[in-house]
């Protein structure tokens, strides 16, 4: 019974080893090496932005966040904000992604004076096309995208608050 059970606590461990590997490199929707979803949204000025033609070349990043003016969802943008010269002069385009409506982005952009562009996907088009879970249906579960030349080459499915800058450059400098 012993073994059996010792047997059973082992199994156990690969099992969530082997999720917890596969989990970096997927998502469940995107792996390393897919395509940017072509998919196009509004931002918070309500232009269409279509993410697939931005990030055809050089490095782009979206990440999606919860509500936007929340506390966790602010310590995110403001890490990418206070990181945006760096990312810039590695060639990266920002890109944030919340169910919040254009004027919500607007305000938030406004208020936290963040560089980059926030996209309104209220009809959960770009969330689906990326395979971002949603909680209660009504908030996009935090998750970080980079992709070089229009291919994934990075995912973070438990995005960090205010460390989100600090992994994607921790990334960028090993791609040099």
């Amino acid at each position: 019974m012993k073994l059996m059970s010792a047997l059973l606590v082992c199994l156990a461990c690969v099992i969530t080893t082997l999720w917890a590997a596969s989990n970096q490199q997927t998502n469940g929707k995107l792996k390393i090496g897919d395509p940017i979803p072509a998919v196009t949204s509004e931002d918070q000025d309500g232009k269409a932005v279509n993410l697939a033609e931005v990030g055809a070349s050089g490095y782009l990043l979206v990440y999606f966040y919860p509500k936007a003016l929340t506390p966790g969802c602010t310590a995110q943008a403001c890490s990418l904000r206070d990181a945006y010269t760096d990312l810039q002069n590695k060639g990266v385009k920002v890109f944030g992604v919340s169910l919040d409506t254009v004027d919500m982005q607007k305000k938030f952009q406004e208020k936290e004076r963040l560089p980059f562009e926030l996209l309104s996907d209220e009809q959960k088009q770009v969330t689906a096309a990326f395979g971002v879970p949603l909680i209660s249906n009504s908030f996009a579960a935090r998750q970080a995208y980079l992709f070089k030349d229009g291919k994934l080459i990075w995912l973070d499915t438990k995005a960090s608050t205010d460390k989100q800058a600090q992994d994607v450059l921790a990334v960028l400098a090993q791609q040099h």
